[in-house]
């Protein structure tokens, strides 16, 4: 059963299951809490709160930041959206025969498909996802001397990228909102994880061979990812 304890003025809702480690995270909405195994001694579960204790005060002061506006699209005219870190305008257009068109710093919207635009915006953005991000794969893959499978596009609101013990990497389609710079953290975060299972100094130190400023997009996706998840 989930319990909630108190560490250090921090509330925490601490769930136990039977994975083998344990797992902090900070919801949207400030909520701190940790995934512990089954049998996990409470001493063991304050000391691992308290060692992350700048790192949940941190992440819950840039959520507390966030711009509560941030909503759901309704597919007028002269709105904007997000591509490769950058917004775009929309226009409704008549006598178009593609449902969406991304061109000269426009997006192109049929009004044929106005009640059904936010399925065709997710069909655009799964398409360049599925041209980009494999191309920024297998780039880094090549100067890494990385080694992989195959790579997926999901749906993931949760997690930018993952990767499975069956050499295959999932990214969320949703990263293509995102600068290019954070797309390659993700990827090279990622592609890193092929060697390096945890986040131990060697595996941050192989990020930042690859991506010298890891730490800036790290922190872009921290800071503003909600948005990737709640624009559309």
């Amino acid at each position: 059963m989930p319990t909630t304890i108190t560490v250090d003025g921090i509330p925490v809702r601490v769930l136990f299951s039977k994975r083998k480690s344990l797992k902090l995270q900070v919801t949207d909405r400030g909520e701190v809490r940790l995934e512990a195994p089954v049998g996990i001694s409470s001493e063991t579960i304050i000391r691992f709160v308290q060692e992350h204790r700048n790192w949940i005060l941190k992440k819950r002061e840039i959520i507390l930041k966030r711009d509560p506006k941030v909503t759901k699209r309704e597919f007028v005219s002269g709105e904007s959206f997000l591509y490769l870190g950058r917004y775009y305008r929309l226009k409704l257009v008549d006598n178009q025969r593609e449902p969406l068109i991304w061109k000269d710093g426009w997006f192109y919207l049929s009004k044929k498909h106005r009640d059904n635009a936010r399925e065709v915006f997710i069909r655009w953005y799964r398409k360049q996802a599925k041209i980009i991000i494999p191309k920024r794969v297998r780039w880094y893959a090549l100067l890494g001397g990385f080694k992989y499978n195959r790579v997926f596009i999901t749906n993931a609101k949760k997690r930018w990228g993952s990767y499975t013990g069956n050499g295959n990497l999932n990214f969320s389609w949703r990263l293509v909102m995102a600068p290019m710079g954070a797309i390659d953290y993700v990827v090279v975060h990622e592609l890193v994880h092929t060697l390096e299972p945890r986040h131990t100094p060697e595996f941050w130190g192989k990020v930042k061979v690859l991506l010298p400023d890891y730490e800036k997009w790290k922190s872009w996706l921290d800071e503003y990812g909600y948005i990737l998840t709640n624009i559309i």
